[in-house]
């Protein structure tokens, strides 16, 4: 390993920031401990509701189906998580799993709350190392979760390797706006509004702003679809939502 390769493994980006790499997950997990009470709350007014519409989308390429096994990954309060498990009926599973115990709570109390118990699993793990046995999952979900993870390689490879053959991922994230002028409109409101936001609502700025840096450090469209190629899924694409806002990314294993 070159001085060089061995600096990159050594510091990572938090945000605009640069931290040593054994940092970063705690410092994310920081973020989301402060955010987990006011996180519901908080996406619907960043998105102004939409972000329903974009799991909404999400879903109709899921298409679960009854006694299939499913992974949430990053799942947060569970709304991807409450949909799929209502799906797949008593013969299923849904397995939530989030590497941040607080938004875990969060998400179990919500599916406790709808009465989805019997079939749906809670698990604190970080997506690097997924702790599930080989070709297990049908279909694998991550909503607003791969940009925070460290090495998203190492998370993509782990995730191919618990997906069943004739599997699919569907990676929802944040992306790169695409329309003429977007760009601009968008970080004006990332970076002076957002934050604002954060400070009244969740009384945390810091972790909005960190949130608008974390986006904008994220791959774009076609570097994650290569990401996704190189990990060995096949028939990768993508669908961009709200101008590019936000892209829905496939990838499947044969």
């Amino acid at each position: 390993m070159t001085t060089e390769e061995k600096n990159n493994q050594d510091s990572t980006h938090f945000g605009y920031k640069q931290v040593k790499t054994e940092e970063k997950a705690g410092k994310v997990a920081e973020v989301f401990h402060s955010v987990a009470d006011k996180y519901d709350v908080m996406n619907d007014l960043m998105s102004f509701g939409v972000h329903r519409l974009w799991k909404r989308i999400t879903m109709e390429y899921v298409r679960p189906r009854p006694g299939q096994k499913m992974l949430d990954l990053a799942g947060g309060t569970g709304d991807l998580a409450s949909k799929i498990a209502a799906k797949v009926g008593e013969d299923g599973l849904v397995i939530l799993s989030d590497i941040n115990d607080s938004m875990l709570k969060v998400g179990r109390d919500r599916l406790i709350d709808k009465g989805l118990v019997s079939n749906v699993r809670y698990v604190q793990a970080n997506a690097q190392s997924l702790p599930f046995p080989d070709n297990y999952f049908d279909c694998i979900t991550i909503a607003f979760g791969l940009r925070n993870v460290t090495f998203k390689e190492q998370a993509l490879a782990s995730m191919y390797r618990v997906l069943k053959p004739g599997g699919k991922v569907l990676v929802l994230e944040f992306s790169k706006p695409v329309l003429p002028g977007l760009d601009k409109i968008y970080d004006f409101y990332s970076f002076k509004i957002l934050p604002q936001m954060g400070k009244v609502v969740a009384s945390d700025a810091d972790s909005y702003q960190y949130l608008a840096e974390s986006i904008r450090m994220h791959p774009d469209q076609e570097t994650l679809k290569g990401m996704m190629s190189e990990a060995g899924f096949e028939r990768c694409d993508y669908t961009n939502m709200s101008g590019g806002i936000v892209a829905l990314h496939r990838g499947y294993k044969f």
